[in-house]
């Protein structure tokens, strides 16, 4: 028989003797391959449909917006590929089924333009044969319930109602998607846009620029701003389109990759425990195969090929996961191929590794097949001599001494179990977080839960039906405008809610609240964005008025990357803050917003524009889906950590066990002496790894609420009832696993002639 045949059939009968072992080694590599395809693709944006929609409509990088058309020539800045516009934009309110909508009418000619061009969805583009006619931007349209072919009312600033109809439906790169992008976007002829509109004052004009290099935004921005001083409005580049088009995947990409790599890491280490586990375990069969005529590289190719095609198996059928998740989940069927197989070719590499030391170790076996060695001998670890001292039980105290016969894999194996212990810790830990996302929503900005806007009525109309329902506590008039932010060339969000003497309460976490009229507090990505921190002033140009605040505090601002800043209703100039766009509700403690929602729109006849306030953590909610498949994905690695830990004490005490009954040792003792062995070992992990995991996982999640803008000071550790019961559940399944062999060990007649 070949050498070749006989290696195949050794490994064969080898894994079909564990089963359950390799079976556990599989999932584990895989759920971490799947986890880390999932995050790279999350992380990617190949899931934000900006990408596809700015192919399409070939996009501009940069738009501006001014009071007049512009008359410096735009087209010669260095780095300008090609000019959108200048196109006319009028603010215009839908009324639609009852309600009332901000939206801006764009003029767009009936060709359209090369640059920068909507793509119809449904229904037809403009047409001159039917002036009264309206393509609607698509997310718009959904919220309208609009389709081709609906008529729907419009009212202009000085109170005139046209009726449009609705030609098609269109996707675009200009803007966000509604509601999240405020106002709606409708497109109409420039012939009917003067009709609608005839006074020039009420208008303004948007010029949109494609780039020759994106990365040159700013630059680009810069010089435009300069040559449009005193006309420009606002401005905003594709990174706060592509920024508002995002669907809540960084945070649950960067999750996904933290729980990959520590998970890998830990991966590795079970694969290392279990090859050199096995390779304890068949220092006999691998004698028999050297004194068979296998060389030392022969026998290290088994071990490496046994071993490695279990990882590599897993990477397969991790990819396929990854790949299937994208589909049926996030719903693209693309995923970014070069850090795709960088993960699969890292991931080998990284199983071939962990793997290629033991199997060198066991390259290097003796052609000598003769009796087992017996368990390393040496002097009483200290835990076993306490044992002694306090006078222990003999079975426990034996066990005791067990645990740490073989330092290095007792070290290996209590790591190997505190890694994915402590990442288990730190997914709890964000559990906890959104937790208190939902049971104080105060905490990130959500003081009120209902937001009424006037809809059909006049707003003190709505700021009386909203003070008079007897569960409303506050009512605070507030405005959302847009402002230009100095040297930066972009706009940002400036949210007036409350007054300055009676402010809402906002959670500032560092600084202050704001106290009068010229006093303001930011989100963390407004003060990176502009360079400040709390204490300085800073200069916006709202509507050509400039606003000028002092900074006197940072929120936990988790709206628009963190870039608002939120000031009274007072510090906004009378124009943009008279009347107020909207109302605030704060109710009482135990309230239903549903209830009061409802007692509004009947108390108004359906008159008001009512809605609930989402909370950033019904957004995420799928993260809890994500954590439950990553503890299950690190119990898996703990499991395969433990049968080795376990299969490796029963190699050495195999042919201990008749002595130990032959001292008096019922089964029973013998059991416990087996399971506390591997328990100490077990304990050990669980605890250090779960101590690790609660003392980073608050810096952790303040860290990434630091770099994405909203802020540090949301993160929240698991409670401690959590952390008991957790270590409890870890430690109750990992010696119930234990005990399975112990018990098969205990009952098996073991002669000790054998010896």
């Amino acid at each position: 028989m070949s050498t070749a045949r006989a290696g195949s059939r050794w490994v064969q009968a080898d894994l079909r003797a564990r089963r359950g072992q390799a079976l556990l080694t599989v999932l584990a590599v895989a759920g971490i391959v799947a986890a880390l395809i999932t995050a790279v693709t999350l992380l990617e944006d190949s899931t934000n449909p900006w990408r596809s929609l700015f192919a399409q409509t070939d996009g501009a990088h940069v738009w501006f917006y001014t009071k007049d058309s512009p008359q410096v020539a735009l087209g010669g800045i260095d780095g300008v590929a090609q000019i959108a516009g200048p196109y006319r934009s009028a603010p215009v309110t839908v009324v639609q089924n009852g309600k009332k909508e901000p939206a801006s009418l764009h003029a767009m000619p009936a060709t359209p333009p090369r640059v920068a061009h909507p793509v119809v969805a449904e229904g037809r583009w403009l047409d001159p044969a039917q002036p009264d006619g309206v393509v609607v931007e698509h997310s718009f349209a959904k919220a309208l319930r609009l389709k081709p072919g609906d008529a729907f009312s419009i009212i202009t600033l000085i109170g005139k109602r046209y009726t449009l109809y609705v030609r098609g439906i269109a996707d675009s790169a200009e803007q966000g998607f509604y509601p999240e992008w405020t106002p709606g976007l409708a497109w109409v002829l420039p012939e009917t846009l003067n009709q609608i509109e005839p006074m020039l004052g009420h208008s303004e004009w948007m010029t949109g620029l494609r780039l020759t290099d994106p990365d040159a935004t700013q630059v680009v921005s810069q010089r435009v701003v300069v040559m449009l001083e005193g006309q420009l409005q606002r401005v905003y580049n594709w990174r706060e389109v592509r920024a508002a088009m995002e669907l809540d995947n960084r945070l649950l990409g960067t999750l996904l990759a933290l729980f990959g790599v520590v998970g890998l890491v830990a991966a590795a280490l079970a694969l290392a425990n279990a090859a050199g586990g096995r390779v304890l375990g068949q220092l006999r069969d691998l004698a028999t195969l050297k004194s068979m005529g296998f060389t030392r590289g022969q026998v290290a190719l088994l071990l490496l090929v046994e071993h490695g095609a279990l990882g590599l198996l897993g990477i397969g059928l991790g990819t396929l996961a990854g790949w299937a998740v994208t589909v049926a989940v996030l719903g693209t069927t693309s995923v970014a191929p070069v850090p795709v197989l960088a993960i699969v070719g890292g991931t080998a590499l990284t199983v071939l590794a962990a793997v290629g030391v033991p199997a060198w170790r066991g390259g290097r076996t003796p052609p000598i097949p003769g009796a087992p060695a017996a368990p390393p001998r040496g002097h009483l670890s200290r835990l076993a001599r306490l044992a002694l001292l306090v006078r222990l039980p003999p079975a426990l105290i034996l066990g005791t001494r067990d645990a740490f016969t073989r330092r290095l894999p007792a070290f290996l194996t209590a790591f190997g179990l505190a890694v994915p212990m402590m990442m288990i810790t730190i997914g709890l830990g964000v559990w906890s977080t959104l937790d208190n996302f939902l049971s104080h929503p105060e905490q990130v900005g959500q003081h009120a839960s209902l937001y009424v806007r006037p809809g059909k009525l006049e707003p003190a109309q709505a700021q009386s039906y909203a003070e008079s329902d007897k569960d409303v506590q506050t009512v605070y008039p507030g405005a959302d405008v847009n402002a230009l932010a100095p040297g930066e060339a972009r706009s940002v969000r400036v949210r007036a809610l409350g007054s300055s003497a009676d402010p809402y309460p906002f959670p500032v976490v560092e600084g202050r609240m704001y106290g009068q009229p010229g006093e303001a507090v930011a989100g963390q990505g407004l003060l990176d964005l502009l360079g400040a921190k709390i204490g300085d002033r800073v200069r916006l140009t709202v509507g050509g008025s400039p606003l000028i605040v002092r900074i006197v505090g940072r929120t936990v601002e988790p709206d628009l990357d963190g870039e608002v800043l939120s000031v009274g209703l007072d510090s906004l100039a009378a124009k943009d803050s008279v009347p107020p766009e909207f109302y605030a509700l704060a109710l009482r403690q135990g309230a239903d917003p549903g209830e009061v929602r409802g007692r509004l729109l009947a108390a108004s006849s359906e008159n008001l524009d009512v809605q609930r306030v989402v909370n950033p953590a019904d957004r995420l909610s799928v993260i809890r889906v994500v954590i439950v498949w990553l503890i299950v994905v690190l119990a898996l690695i703990g499991l395969a950590n433990l049968l080795t830990a376990s299969a490796l004490g029963l190699r050495d005490h195999a042919f201990d066990l008749a002595v130990l009954k032959a001292m008096g040792l019922t089964p029973r003792q013998v059991i416990a002496t087996l399971v506390t062995g591997t328990g100490l070992l077990v304990v050990l992990g669980i605890v250090a790894g779960t101590a690790v995991g609660a003392s980073v996982v608050t810096g952790l999640i303040d860290l990434q609420g630091y770099t994405s803008g909203v802020g540090a000071g949301i993160g929240r550790p698991p409670s401690p009832l959590t952390l008991v019961l957790a270590v409890l559940v870890a430690v109750g399944a990992a010696l119930a696993v234990a005990l399975i062999p112990a018990r098969r060990a205990a009952r098996a007649q073991v002669p000790v002639t054998s010896r």
